[in-house]
């Protein structure tokens, strides 16, 4: 295949005037300057015109929920349109693998949902199983929560020696099957009871084999941001492991802040950020307590059914929430209905929990306040709801294009399909990160938007020679207009798909053209390996 007379440019720059690229084989040929000498000449099977657009290496997403909902054309779709051709799953320490993947379809079955195929196998089968299945690459971290659940159940307490050595068992063989380093989710159960020291012991198989440790650090962000990094610089010192930061959002002088103290203690660190202030999580975790939701569904469905526990949430617990990260004492107007699993809440989708529980006072005739209306919705959903949290406190978009600016930064979308009126972040971001750097802000160029999608992410986790338009490189590449590029979602309307990304290309291999799917599936199960292999 030729694609011609593309502006080539990865994060070592944009080289000058218009080249022609050849791509055989899964790989770049050559990448030569039009009209000069050694042009190619011949006649490929196929021929792509650039007409001038930037030839970028394909964006890597860092941080998705996509693990399952990938086989899926729309989700495809939604992501190549905006020039993602790899994503990373398994994260905040909840995924399908190791083990049966019953875990991770229960307690995030309203983040990750369901995965169509898995059903054992451990980080190779599940790997295994995107091979030629889908338009898109698929990474995976080891989940630690899903570790520890297969080892330790529900228990919330310590682990014993026995049990500690089970868990490092199966993050050891989750790497050596191709896993790119181990993920938690410090404030989900059970990862909210594993401490420092059981997570350092887990970190050791990583660090041995070269992986990243990806956490949700505890705490919920923010202005408590600076303990979860004493978290992180505990198991970085205890194990000499890189780290990753998940989703990191604070005020940049927080996040600057952090990021240096990090360094100046020798830890080896890194970040992703998405360019919303807006998060989306479960809505159990921020409103029920852990010792609660760590027991099956259904019990915790039967609790929240019950007049005498509800009233003791009500006086107990629900009085400290307020406190949570950010989201203040007016936290019902914070939190916004997502998805609802029960189809009799389907009008409160894309409503707060202040609004939904006044309009279900209106509609039933019966006073409810947003406490009732929140279990209710639990309840009724068996805890499968997610929704938007807002924070007190929103980054303006100088803010945001601040943080994504530094050096640390790796794009990551958090992007959750689940649901009705999800979040915009998973339809948009990475057509965001050039609009709000490149011709917003002007906080960076095409170049260090390549450093931020795809560079920085295909060096740090592994994923071989990715993340460069060059001789040898695997042919994973987009096709940008960099006028057009942007996103189309919005927190009102968040299913619209991004603009400005009509040519994609997986392992030299087209899979969207003129803005459409092609139908190919070249995608396959990244397994961890160093660049040049």
């Amino acid at each position: 295949m030729l694609i011609k007379d593309a502006r080539v440019v990865d994060e070592r720059g944009e080289r000058p005037g218009r080249h022609d690229v050849l791509v055989d084989g899964g790989r770049i040929v050559s990448v030569v300057g039009r009209g000069t000498r050694g042009a190619f000449t011949g006649r490929p099977e196929q021929t792509v015109d650039a007409a001038g657009r930037l030839l970028m290496p394909g964006f890597i997403d860092a941080h998705s929920h996509a693990d399952g909902a990938v086989f899926r054309p729309d989700v495809q779709l939604a992501l190549l349109r905006q020039g993602v051709t790899t994503i990373i799953g398994g994260q905040d320490g909840v995924g399908f693998a190791p083990g049966d993947g019953e875990y991770g379809r229960e307690y995030f079955a309203a983040i990750n949902g369901r995965h169509p195929t898995y059903a054992g196998g451990g980080v190779a089968g599940l790997l295994a199983g995107y091979d030629g299945a889908t338009a898109l690459n698929v990474a995976t971290l080891v989940p630690a929560g899903t570790v520890r659940f297969e080892v330790m159940g529900r228990s919330t307490a310590a682990p014993t020696t026995a049990e500690l050595a089970g868990m490092r068992g199966l993050v050891a063989s989750a790497l050596a099957e191709g896993a790119v380093g181990l993920s938690t989710g410090l404030d989900y159960v059970p990862g909210v009871f594993a401490d420092a020291a059981e997570l350092a012991e887990l970190c050791r198989p990583v660090a041995d084999a070269g992986g990243v440790y990806v956490t949700h650090m505890r705490g919920g962000y923010e202005a408590n941001s600076a303990a979860g990094v004493d978290e992180v610089l505990e198991i970085a010192a205890a194990t000499g492991v890189r780290v990753h930061v998940s989703h990191f959002h604070a005020e940049p002088a927080v996040v600057r802040g952090e990021l240096a103290r990090m360094a100046r203690s020798g830890a080896d660190a890194s970040f992703d950020a998405y360019p919303y202030t807006r998060g989306c999580s479960i809505l159990a975790m921020p409103i029920l307590p852990s010792e609660l939701t760590v027991r099956p569904p259904d019990e915790v469905v039967r609790v929240l059914a019950d007049p005498a526990a509800r009233a003791r949430l009500r006086a107990e617990w629900f009085p400290a929430i307020a406190g949570y990260a950010s989201l203040g004492p007016d936290w019902p107007s914070m939190l916004t209905l997502a998805h609802v699993a029960a189809p009799e809440f389907d009008w409160a989708h894309g409503l707060t929990l202040a609004e939904a529980s006044a309009l279900a006072s209106t509609r039933s005739g019966v006073p409810t306040d947003a406490i009732d209306l929140a279990l209710d919705v639990l309840v009724a959903s068996r805890l499968e709801v997610n929704v938007v949290m807002a924070v007190q406190h929103e980054r303006t978009d100088a803010e945001l294009a601040e943080i994504l600016a530094l050096p640390g930064a790796i794009g990551g979308s958090d992007g959750i399909f689940v649901g009705r009126h999800p979040h915009p972040r998973a339809r948009g971001t990475f057509a965001r990160y050039p609009e709000l750097l490149v011709r917003e802000q002007a906080a960076a160029g095409w170049a260090g938007v390549a450093a931020l999608t795809s560079g920085r992410a295909a060096r740090r986790f592994g994923l071989g020679e990715r993340g460069v338009v060059a001789e040898g490189a695997i042919a994973d590449l987009v096709l940008v207009d960099p006028d057009r590029v942007r996103p189309r979602a919005s927190y009102a309307s968040p299913l619209e798909l991004a603009e400005g990304v009509d040519d994609v290309f997986v392992a030299g291999v087209r899979v969207l053209a003129g803005g459409e799917l092609t139908g190919a599936t070249p995608g396959r199960g990244l397994r961890r390996s160093p660049a040049g292999s």
